[in-house]
């Protein structure tokens, strides 16, 4: 007989008989709060034209690189999981087949972070009532099948449901806004904005470069010729980014730096760039110089500086050319932020209109370096753990690393950064236990008081994602 799903009201939360108890008071405090989702990876067309989701395989496994990538661990391949070989034109066609593949797999999800989520989903969200595998397979299917197809999924019903009241979207620099000024009519402003996402126009040698650079130059109704050009152009489109009620941009590297250029050298690289004579050392160059660029323009528009770093993208490149980026395999590496950084914060670390959240998958700078940073520099904030470190014993190390150098007050709260739009409250509710957690750890060892430990919650949960992303 397969057990029946009933998730525990106490899990993530301590065992300790004594941390539990207070644990479970402080989660409760928050545990029904509003979700700000202020960094993620919804397609806003979802939300504009507030359809009926697919069928379960391409909502909740085909997109969901979490769940791909453990299960081609394990032998599967992206194609039998629904994802398009492009060079065969191939995958997977029926999507019962792709939802019994993944709930086979179910056990391999054991101790994951993405079985906490998934269940949460599963049982809170679709009502799922027997744990998956082989033989729930089907039955699960048809009842998540059947829900999708009514309107109280839609994705506009499920905002409300999901008591989220502003969700960050992230958008390409040329992308048009049209979606978002069209939700902003129906929803009211501030509800769903973009973010800026400047990353293909800053790494010179990437493939397809210039043709991002036409894009920019459409996208603006100008030409993009010099690098004064270039310079104005991501200027314009920050602007327009603001009006559609952006407070953010978001930048990803690989390479930190931040050593700016004469503007003499910055063109000169540039027109190389354009005339395809560009070298590595003369990329790397120009996009350390751009992060500085970029923190600029933030101190002149007041958009806050998302810094996203320590993935190496597509590690392997055959399925990049095959699948495309984005199928789970972007692999942690190494950083180093002290010296990095220090050009761009020994200019700007102090200014009133600069906002700096750092986030990084190399979990050993937490307590060397991104602490002692956002301990002193005001424009620096730490953002939460990201994704392999969205996990419950790396928040909690997390927290651990971070708060005896730089406190609560420097950080922002949690971010879902998540392209599953059914997952974020799964997310959002499994950082508020962890959180919950920490704190009562602290009160249990006197550390602090009951009332600051729930204040403290309150205050990860909603002020500090607010002050965080604030446009200044």
């Amino acid at each position: 007989m397969t057990p029946s799903w009933t998730l525990r009201a106490d899990r993530a939360l301590p065992s300790d008989p004594e941390v539990r108890p207070i644990a479970r008071e402080i989660y409760t405090t928050i545990a029904d709060l509003p979700i700000r989702s202020m960094h993620g990876h919804v397609d806003v067309t979802v939300l504009a034209r507030d359809e009926a989701f697919g069928n379960p395989a391409e909502v909740l496994v085909t997109p969901d690189h979490y769940l791909t990538r453990m299960l081609v661990s394990q032998g599967q391949s992206l194609v039998s999981l629904g994802v398009l070989d492009r060079a065969t034109n191939t995958k997977e066609q029926d999507p019962r087949e792709i939802f019994r593949r993944f709930a086979e797999g179910w056990h391999l999800f054991r101790g994951t972070p993405t079985k906490l989520w998934m269940e949460h989903v599963l049982v809170e969200v679709f009502g799922v009532q027997e744990r998956l595998s082989g033989e729930t397979a089907d039955a699960a299917y048809d009842l998540i099948s059947d829900a999708l197809k009514t309107d109280a999924f839609r994705p506009r019903a499920l905002l409300d449901r999901f008591r989220i009241t502003k969700l960050a979207t992230t958008d390409g620099a040329a992308d048009s806004l049209a979606h978002h000024h069209r939700i902003a009519e129906d929803l009211g402003e501030g509800r769903i904005v973009p973010t800026f996402r400047p990353d293909p126009f800053l790494v010179l040698d990437a493939p397809g470069w210039r043709t991002q650079i036409h894009a920019l130059a459409e996208a603006c109704g100008t030409t993009v010729e010099t690098y004064a050009g270039y310079i104005s152009a991501l200027e314009m489109r920050r602007e327009a980014f603001i009006a559609a009620g952006a407070s953010a941009v978001d930048i990803g590297v690989t390479h930190l730096d931040t050593t700016p250029l004469s503007d003499a050298e910055a063109s000169r690289i540039f027109d190389a760039a354009l005339a395809s004579t560009v070298t590595p050392q003369e990329a790397a160059a120009f996009c350390g110089h751009m992060l500085t660029e970029m923190a600029r323009m933030s101190t002149e528009d007041g958009l806050v500086m998302q810094l996203h770093s320590g993935a190496l993208r597509s590690h392997d490149p055959a399925v990049r050319d095959a699948f495309g980026a984005d199928v789970g395999y972007d692999i942690p590496i190494a950083m180093e932020f002290t010296r990095a950084l220090q050009p761009l914060l020994a200019r700007f670390g102090h200014h009133p209109r600069f906002t700096l959240i750092l986030f990084t998958l190399d979990e050993d700078t937490y307590s060397r370096e991104l602490a002692p940073m956002a301990g002193v520099y005001p424009a620096v904030k730490l953002g939460a753990p990201w994704w392999f470190l969205d996990a419950p014993d790396a928040m909690r190390r997390g927290r651990e690393a971070v708060t005896e150098t730089a406190g609560f007050y420097n950080t922002t709260g949690f971010v879902d950064d998540t392209r599953a739009f059914f997952s974020i409250p799964a997310r959002h509710d499994l950082s508020r236990r962890i959180d919950a957690g920490y704190l009562a750890r602290l009160v249990a060892e006197h550390r602090l008081e009951l009332d600051e430990a729930i204040a403290v919650a309150y205050d990860l949960t909603v002020t500090l994602p607010q002050q965080a992303y604030a446009r200044k």
